[in-house]
């Protein structure tokens, strides 16, 4: 049974400064929760019983039985499923994100839950294990982030700094991408392996100081060039193109050697 002291501190969970001063996130649905139970600390899972006689022995603090009424009333869902789970927060270590190693994606104010979720989805999807976002980008501890993770949040770590530093402290060791409506084109331009690809905001691209920063401008071309056409890419569209290029092109080299 959920108490209503119980109920009210997950439905608080939807404000960041609460998750944060937890040290906490909400994660719902019967795949998303058991891809993440291996890999953080539960702290309280609810759940039906016809979740629970599938699951065997489950890895929680706290295990609480309900009906489809309580779920409901705690779910950040518009269709709850049968499992809702509180983790801990992970202490993932900016150190780790080195880009003179591996490709590191940065996001410069990206806003939009749907859209981050989704990029850390693509980053999983296309091996790149570090994203380091400035510090408006949206929290990815919010349930709607979460969700759209669809799990990839097991594999890829999402690191908040200033960027423009982050960006300064690399830029003489790797290069540094962005996409810009001015940029080379990207299926000509030459790639690397390792570096740091920035995607900017949903509205206003790459701001003007982290621009500077740059030192590689790509461009993804439309087809056919001189057709009219969509004056832009979604952001999580336009980093799928991007990061697909830069793995059909590690690949070549791979099966060059």
């Amino acid at each position: 049974m959920l108490s209503k002291a119980k109920l009210k501190y997950i439905r608080s969970l939807e404000r960041k400064k609460t998750r944060n001063e937890a040290g906490v996130f909400v994660a719902e649905g019967n795949k998303l929760v058991a891809d993440l139970l291996p890999f953080f600390g539960c702290e309280l899972l609810i759940a039906k019983s016809s979740w629970m006689a599938t699951q065997g022995d489950i890895p929680t603090k706290e295990l609480l039985d309900v009906d489809e009424d309580e779920l409901r009333k705690a779910s950040f869902l518009k269709t709850p499923q049968d499992v809702l789970a509180v983790f801990r927060q992970p202490a993932w270590q900016l150190d780790a994100a080195d880009p003179s190693q591996q490709l590191v994606l940065a996001l410069d104010g990206i806003q939009d839950p749907g859209n981050l979720g989704t990029i850390i989805r693509l980053a999983d999807w296309f091996g790149i294990g570090h994203i380091v976002c400035s510090e408006d980008t949206a929290d990815v501890f919010n349930p709607k982030v979460v969700q759209a993770t669809m799990g990839a949040l097991a594999r890829v770590q999402v690191h908040y700094t200033d960027l423009q530093a982050f960006l300064t402290l690399h830029g003489e060791a790797c290069p540094i991408y962005g996409t810009f409506l001015d940029g080379d084109n990207l299926y000509t331009k030459t790639l690397s392996g390792t570096g740091i690809l920035v995607m900017g905001n949903e509205g206003n691209g790459i701001r003007p100081g982290i621009g500077e920063l740059v030192t590689e401008r790509l461009y993804i071309p439309n087809y056919p060039p001189t057709q009219e056409t969509s004056e832009s890419l979604n952001v999580a569209i336009a980093t799928a193109v991007v990061c697909a290029e830069f793995r059909r092109r590690q690949q070549r080299s791979a099966d060059t050697v």
